[in-house]
């Protein structure tokens, strides 16, 4: 009984820290990824970097934890998919943490070119561009792509099991579709990464999990589907 009670509010604590740690990564990662000096900006905010590389680092194990916490609720009703679940959420944090090591790779590059003395940059720049697009790349793929996955997965099981209200597997579904799809479409450069179509495709979903965590933390799963 402790554990139907308190786990669901582990979970949506889990869901609101991943959310939260993941924006703020993106905007103390804001010297390197949004300016054209960023082999020396990374060297002058490298403790920023680092900062925002711990921030992703704390979403990787909210997101793990979400899924570890859900499985033993989820796999009552389906085992197949929550075991699925529980295996695109890890890759899911494999992917991104790629990506965490591609922006602190960026920093070393960084202190390299500036200790050396800025000298002929077109070295660097191609390195620079490389980890760059490391992260560019397992942004879309994690966040993004895989994220349309999971959410897919446990928003089916918690629709079919009633262990929360219905309209927010619904609205976890539709937005499963659409984050799915820009993920798709970003990929084949229909639209930018970091655009307001990316950014409305992406809503739906964040909207879900902010829903799902505040009634986990409130109301718990529903104890007559338990």
């Amino acid at each position: 009984m402790i554990s139907v009670i308190r786990t669901p509010k582990i979970t949506g604590i889990l869901f609101i820290l991943a959310a939260v740690s993941s924006v703020f990564g993106l905007l103390l990662y804001d010297p390197i990824l949004n300016s054209s000096n960023y082999l020396t900006n990374g060297s002058g905010h490298d403790n920023q970097i680092i900062l925002g590389a711990l921030m992703e680092l704390i979403l990787v194990a909210s997101a793990v934890g979400t899924a570890v916490t859900m499985y033993p609720f989820l796999k009552k009703y389906n085992e197949s998919i929550a075991l699925g679940h529980v295996c695109f959420r890890l890759l899911e944090a494999v992917v991104i943490t790629v990506g965490v090591i591609g922006m602190l790779s960026l920093v070393t590059l960084s202190r390299q070119y500036v200790s050396a003395g800025a000298p002929d940059p077109t070295a660097y720049e191609a390195a620079g561009t490389l980890f760059l697009g490391v992260h560019e790349w397992t942004f879309m793929l994690g966040p993004n792509f895989l994220l349309g996955i999971n959410t897919m997965l446990y928003s089916y099981i918690f629709y079919k099991s009633g262990l929360v209200p219905r309209f927010i597997p619904i609205l976890g579904m539709t937005g499963a579709v659409l984050v799915f799809s820009a993920s798709l479409f970003e990929m084949f450069g229909v639209f930018p990464q970091l655009s307001v179509w990316g950014a409305l495709l992406s809503l739906p979903v964040a909207a879900n999990e902010m829903i799902l965590a505040v009634w986990l933390i409130v109301k718990g799963f529903n104890k007559a589907a338990l």
